[in-house]
């Protein structure tokens, strides 16, 4: 049974799923546990590397992937080269979410007020 496990800081949409489901092949989706949740959801900006502060992500990774799982990560830019960067080495496959822009605009009490909608495209293998 192909799994994707999440690695980003937001909930499937239906469209995502939908996808994920046609498209990977995925039959369980697998969110991150609370703490590792937090962790990846809150990567402090002052620390100058990441291994160390990433090393539980990684050892989940080691307990519960399987060879034939795949990953959807997206988050901070170092965070993820890190994290692609280990799946790539150890044989999974990663993936991001791409989504189109569409700009609605609305005349509220005298002011015009942008609001961007974003909707979910494909999902992208990272190189």
């Amino acid at each position: 049974m192909k799994k994707l496990f999440l690695l980003f800081s937001h909930k499937l949409t239906k469209q995502q799923v939908a996808d994920a489901k046609k498209n990977l092949g995925v039959e369980e989706f697998v969110y991150l546990p609370t703490d590792l949740q937090k962790l990846w959801s809150n990567i402090p900006p002052s620390l100058a590397e990441l291994s160390t502060y990433l090393a539980p992500m990684v050892e989940y990774i080691d307990s519960y992937a399987k060879t034939e799982d795949i990953f959807l990560v997206q988050g901070d830019f170092g965070a993820c080269y890190d994290i692609v960067s280990y799946l790539k080495d150890n044989g999974f496959d990663a993936y991001y979410a791409t989504t189109s822009r569409k700009t609605v605009e609305k005349l509220v009490d005298g002011k015009v007020v942008k609001t961007s909608v974003f909707e979910h495209v494909r999902f992208r293998k990272y190189g």
